[in-house]
């Protein structure tokens, strides 16, 4: 398997793994036991996946440009402070059941709930449509294996999905993937055989955008899994 197959493959697990597994670990975590082990997880979603981002954009024997490192080093940093932003206020909210109505639990809603997760999913949006740019600017001639790329954007469409419709940023994560989607098909058609990492970002918000329109279908509106019982 070629370099860019497996980082698709990598990036995706692993990124299904640390958005979805966290809301899923309950139970103390064994170090401090005012968090949970979901959170211990969390601690490593931007350690892990930031890299993966930069591995995914750096491409091998390419140069990029003093606006390139801005842009990426920007981009994930508004990634990350959402996502620190989201994990803490998150944490913190868990132990304040008792002062529901108050200004200290409106303001941690606030946090967790709405300015953090703008924030991060900013970022997820941002860190992917630049890769989708410089990935279209310089053309690879390493083929990518279709098994891989598929495999990989169904996990990313699916798991983008997920954290938008629970994350409540559906006006910018749906509009985002649409966006994504048309750029793919009008300026990106050919040449996709050979740009395995640009057909994994395209296909996955095309995933993404079929799971949204289904979810909307369904219940005539883009309701959270929490607030249908789901989780």
């Amino acid at each position: 398997m070629n370099r860019s197959s497996l980082l698709i493959l990598i990036f995706s697990i692993l990124f299904a793994v640390l958005i979805i597994g966290p809301p899923l670990l309950s139970g103390e975590c064994w170090f401090y036991k005012l968090m949970t082990r979901g959170d211990s997880l969390d601690i490593l979603t931007p350690l892990v996946l930031i890299p993966l981002y930069w591995l995914l954009f750096r491409r091998k024997n390419m140069e990029i440009k003093t606006a390139g490192f801005v842009a990426f080093a920007a981009l994930a940093a508004l990634w990350a402070m959402g996502h620190g932003m989201h994990l803490s206020a998150n944490s913190v909210k868990h132990l304040m059941d008792g002062v529901k109505g108050t200004d200290l639990y409106e303001l941690t809603h606030f946090y967790d709930e709405v300015l953090s997760h703008y924030l991060w999913h900013a970022g997820i949006a941002g860190l992917s449509a630049l890769i989708i740019v410089v990935q279209r600017r310089h053309r690879s001639e390493e083929e990518g294996k279709p098994w891989a790329v598929i495999l990989g954007a169904i996990i990313y469409g699916f798991t983008y999905f997920t954290l938008v419709i629970e994350g409540g940023t559906a006006w910018l994560g749906i509009t985002f993937a649409v966006l994504a989607v048309i750029f793919g098909v009008i300026w990106c058609r050919k040449g996709l055989t050979r740009q395995p990492v640009l057909a994994f970002f395209l296909a996955g918000y095309l995933v993404a955008v079929l799971f949204f329109a289904g979810w909307g279908l369904y219940y005539m509106d883009l309701p959270q899994f929490s607030e249908v019982g789901i989780i």
